[in-house]
């Protein structure tokens, strides 16, 4: 009889076409799904690794806060970092200038080895590296994540810009929506831009980021042809999808109520923006750090591809602060006492101890 072929442990792990240690930009995450960091490491928490290659993520603005403006400046200096080509599309009529303001890598976040954001899955695989023995060669791609040099999501520092080198040399296009009469230059730009995403030996793309801003303002002509901006979103889903790119649409509430719900519907990853009112007493006493708030997040989809199992949240809506107008971070609302103070606990007062009768 020939000799049958050994038998691999049930420890080993399986090799992947993806090697994280020559793409720190790209993660793999559970059912083959392969994820591009927002840029914000809580956001990315949220999400679960981050946005998935391959799927089109709408943010809706908020009239009276131009807070979406943070998350796209997250998300094309992080592929700007990682030497992703990006595409910006803009109303603005120099949106090149825009780059300027995008925000440099933190210092500290360099050092920071508290960053790592498959904490959890290590812990639940803590008892395999018993069995390292049986790992092999492919024992180094297990850990390459944390011994690589580039970080797959950084911590940015809003009040520094970004070093001009990563702004050159670089595959990146800028266009003007303004005064755009229909979407089809917007539309011939994207096809373009995603026909030139190189690919790694492995065949999946280096993850080309494409990021429209306030795609349906009053300064785009096209505005005002809700069926032409619909068929262009449906038809960059499918390119986004079939090039494995990852594209960040604002837009802005001025769209009718059925055009926005379509273009809702059609996201993989759903994000509003919502403004806190000034002086709002009632809800400072509501919340603990009402102060430091800046805004809301709130998570309406999160993408969820090859599995029929939905992703379910921890928590659905975010504040968002900027301590020191430096980092943006992201928590969970959390309810304020009922007196209002923050020393004390629910129902009682912080210089009385309550009584307990039995």
């Amino acid at each position: 009889m020939a000799a049958t072929k050994s038998q691999k442990s049930s420890f080993s792990r399986i090799s992947s076409h993806l090697n994280s240690s020559r793409t720190p930009e790209l993660k793999c995450g559970p059912n083959g799904t392969i994820f591009v960091s927002s840029g914000i490491p809580d956001l990315d928490k949220i999400l679960g690794y981050g946005f998935p290659l391959g799927s089109l993520v709408m943010v809706m603005e908020d009239a009276e806060t131009p807070h979406h403006m943070l998350l796209l400046r997250h998300f094309m200096s992080q592929g700007l970092v990682h030497k992703q080509p990006l595409l910006y599309a803009s109303p603005s009529r120099y949106p090149r200038g825009f780059l300027g303001t995008l925000p440099q890598i933190s210092v500290s976040s360099k050092d920071d080895k508290s960053r790592d954001y498959d904490s959890e899955q290590e812990k639940g695989l803590r008892i395999a590296w018993q069995y390292k023995k049986y790992f092999g060669e492919h024992q180094q791609n297990f850990d390459s994540h944390s011994d690589s040099k580039q970080e797959y999501c950084n911590k940015f520092n809003l009040q520094v810009p970004l070093e001009r080198h990563y702004l050159s040399g670089q595959h990146i296009d800028c266009l003007s929506l303004q005064g755009c009469t229909n979407v089809a230059t917007l539309q011939a730009r994207c096809t373009t831009f995603l026909a030139q995403v190189p690919r790694n030996d492995g065949g999946i793309s280096c993850g080309g980021r494409i990021a429209i801003q306030s795609f349906c303002a009053p300064q785009c002509e096209y505005s005002d042809k809700e069926w032409e901006m619909l068929s262009f979103i449906r038809s960059l889903k499918s390119m986004i999808r079939s090039s494995n790119a990852v594209a960040v649409v604002t837009f802005p509430p001025l769209v009718s109520p059925s055009v926005s719900k379509r273009l809702q519907h059609m996201a993989d990853t759903l994000l509003s923006i919502k403004a806190i009112p000034d002086g709002d007493i009632e809800l400072a006493k509501l919340l603990t750090g009402y102060k430091d708030m800046v805004g809301l997040l709130n998570v309406h989809k999160v993408a969820s591809f090859n599995t029929q199992v939905p992703v379910i949240l921890e928590a659905t809506t975010y504040s968002i602060k900027v301590p020191r107008r430096k980092h943006l971070v992201l928590e969970c609302l959390n309810q304020a006492p009922i007196d209002g103070s923050s020393g004390s606990s629910y129902g009682t007062s912080g210089s009385k101890k309550a009584s307990l009768d039995f």
